[in-house]
C-alpha cells in the first residue's frame, strides 16, 4: 500500500508541477457541474454568473491577479455558460467543436489577493462562423466591473446557426443591432480593431437587447 501511495503522490506532484493542473481540472469539472448540478438556462442571451476567488498562485509581483488569469477564468465561465444554455451539447450533437478564435481584454481595476469576484457571461450574437460572447469580471466587494473580455468562438465542422436551429428546432439569425459594429471589428484581422472593440463595448448597455429564448 505504501509504494502505491508513493506513486500516486509522485504522479500528483508531477501533474501540478509540469502542467497547469488546476486549470485542467476546473474546466471539465465546471462543465460537469453546469450539466448535472445546475438548472438549464432557456434564454440563450441571458447573463450567467460563475464565482471566483483570487488565490496566491494567481498573483503577480504587485499582489494583483495576473493578467493571463483573467482569460483562464473566462475559459471556465465560457464552458459553463455554453453547457447550461445547451449550445455546447448542440454543437457536439452535430459532430462539431468550438475553438476560441479571438479574444481581447480591457482591465479597469485590479483584483487583489483573496478577493471574491463573479464572471458574468453573456452571448451577444452569432454569424455564419462564430459566437460572440462577453465576460465581465465583477468584484463581490462593491460590484465594480474590474475587467471586460470579448471572445469570438468559432464552430468547426458546422455553423452557429445550425447549432441554434438544432437546439431550438427553428432557424434563426441573430445579431443585436447595438453590437453590429463590435461584431465586425472582432471579425477583422487587425489587432488594433480588436482592442478598439473592447473600448466600444464598455459604452454599450447590455440591456438594449431583448432576451430571446428557445421554445423547448
Amino acid at each position: 500500500m505504501l509504494p502505491l501511495l508513493g506513486w500516486v503522490a509522485a504522479a500528483a506532484a508531477a501533474f501540478f508541477a509540469l502542467l497547469d493542473g488546476w486549470y485542467l481540472l476546473r474546466v471539465p469539472l465546471s462543465v460537469l457541474r453546469a450539466r448535472w448540478l445546475q438548472p438549464p438556462v432557456r434564454d440563450l442571451l441571458a447573463e450567467q454568473s460563475v464565482g471566483g476567488l483570487v488565490l496566491p498562485a494567481d498573483l503577480d509581483f504587485l499582489g494583483h491577479m495576473n493578467n493571463a488569469r483573467y482569460l483562464r477564468e473566462a475559459d471556465v465561465a465560457r464552458g459553463a455558460h455554453m453547457t447550461r444554455c445547451g449550445l455546447l451539447g448542440a454543437v457536439r450533437a452535430l459532430g462539431a467543436h468550438l475553438v476560441l478564435a479571438a479574444s481581447c481584454c480591457r482591465y479597469r481595476r485590479a483584483l487583489r489577493g483573496l478577493e471574491r469576484f463573479a464572471v458574468r457571461t453573456r452571448l451577444l450574437g452569432w454569424d455564419e462562423r462564430a459566437f460572440l460572447l462577453q465576460h465581465r469580471f465583477v468584484s463581490r466587494r462593491d460590484g465594480f466591473v474590474c475587467a471586460v473580455v470579448l471572445a469570438r468562438l468559432h464552430v468547426v465542422g458546422a455553423s452557429p446557426g445550425r447549432a441554434v436551429e438544432h437546439l431550438c428546432r427553428r432557424k434563426e439569425k441573430f445579431l443585436c443591432s447595438k453590437y453590429e459594429n463590435l461584431h465586425l471589428r472582432l471579425n477583422s484581422a487587425g489587432a488594433q480593431n480588436l482592442c478598439t472593440a473592447v473600448f466600444f463595448q464598455c459604452n454599450v448597455s447590455v440591456a438594449s437587447c431583448v432576451p430571446w429564448a428557445c421554445d423547448l
